[in-house]
């Protein structure tokens, strides 16, 4: 097989590929945020650009990781600043800012193009989160059909398809994340197709959110969760799909902990959605070394870009990483590209037409630079 360290980066972005791991807040631009904030006259530490360039999650407690499979690093990295802003704290200055459903469609919009011309990425599936106080006037469907309109409009101007997750904050509690999906199942939308579980793993364990996901499951949404992120354990995963019904698992390093958790996540090819970069800088290299070991163990991982505009990356820095540092082959890059069609939670018929579609044109790029599989 031609080794992924050989493909060139034109041929990585041209790759067609869907990005099913991506934060709304996690998207927004640094300037849009400073113009934003310019707007509201939010009291910041630091100019705008600066606290984004300075994000930089710290990790938590050492103890938690000890004799982990692939050792976690505690040091600082080497690229730390001096200052750090965390991804939470700069998120929530983020939410503070946006004041209407113009500003969510047009943060909507600039997901989409940033994906669009940075990566050329085709179909994109963003989470969003419940309204916070000062935007509830909005309600639901109307923060939804902001949010829809900024896709509409990346549709008409990008050619590309896309799809919005509502997600569920694991720190609180089971009865919340149940009234969040009842929300949801109630007030249906084209675009709202399914539901996440995110925040740090460890602040909420997924059997808390089983009544929610069942009714999620049976109203027909799909179902994803951060799951062995941040916990070092595989059992969550196993919660994830056999209790929660999930359709697909957000990051799933820690998997890798238990060789049985292992094997089934082999044989079932369960959809892993992997982000080589991370705000916890310290921890990028145990990121990357944890991808490795899951494509090694023959893993169905497909690369995201999980909060873009904060790390920052793009899709196609991702598969660029999973290519020159990780050392994916590039029918196993190929692969992922094929699987975030076939992951994804676009209609039944049309999935099955993009995956053809998608294959059919990965088979002429791969003749245009002379790739065999």
């Amino acid at each position: 097989m031609t080794s992924a360290a050989s493909l060139p980066a034109e041929y990585l972005q041209r790759l067609p590929k869907a990005d099913l791991h991506c934060h709304l807040i996690g998207t927004v631009r640094a300037s849009t945020f400073a113009e934003l904030a310019r707007r509201e006259s939010l009291e910041l530490p630091a100019d705008p650009e600066r606290i984004f360039a300075d994000i930089n999650s710290l990790p938590p407690d050492p103890a938690l990781y000890r004799d982990t499979r692939i050792p976690v690093p505690q040091q600082r990295a080497a690229d730390e600043p001096e200052v750090s802003y965390s991804l939470f704290q700069v998120s929530n200055w983020v939410v503070e800012v946006l004041r209407d459903a113009g500003d969510l469609t047009r943060i909507v919009y600039e997901a989409f193009e940033d994906a669009h011309r940075r990566s050329g990425t085709r179909h994109l599936e963003l989470f969003f989160d419940a309204l916070p106080p000062h935007l509830e006037s909005l309600g639901y469907l109307g923060a939804v059909e902001a949010y829809a309109e900024g896709i509409r409009m990346a549709e008409r101007d990008f050619g590309m398809t896309g799809l919005m997750i509502q997600g569920i904050d694991r720190s609180r509690s089971g009865e919340e994340a149940l009234a969040v999906v009842r929300r949801v199942v109630d007030n249906p939308h084209p675009y709202v197709a399914g539901i996440g579980l995110d925040n740090l793993e460890t602040a909420g364990p997924p059997e808390r959110f089983v009544d929610a996901y069942r009714l999620a499951g049976e109203a027909g949404l799909g179902r994803t969760a951060h799951s062995s992120e941040h916990a070092p354990t595989a059992v969550n995963t196993i919660t994830c799909l056999d209790l929660l019904g999930c359709d697909r698992i957000d990051h799933g390093y820690y998997v890798l902990e238990d060789d049985a958790v292992v094997e089934r996540m082999r044989e079932d090819q369960v959809a892993f959605t992997v982000a080589a970069t991370t705000s916890r800088r310290s921890w990028r290299p145990w990121r990357r070394a944890s991808i490795a070991a899951m494509l090694e163990a023959g893993l169905n991982v497909i690369p995201c870009s999980d909060d873009p505009g904060m790390f920052p990356t793009t899709l196609a820095a991702e598969y660029g990483i999973v290519a020159d540092q990780i050392g994916a082959t590039h029918e196993q890059v190929r692969r992922m590209a094929i699987s975030s069609f076939e992951a994804s939670w676009l209609p039944v018929e049309q999935r099955a037409r993009r995956v053809a579609e998608v294959t059919r044109e990965i088979d002429a790029l791969d003749a245009e630079f002379a790739l065999s599989v």
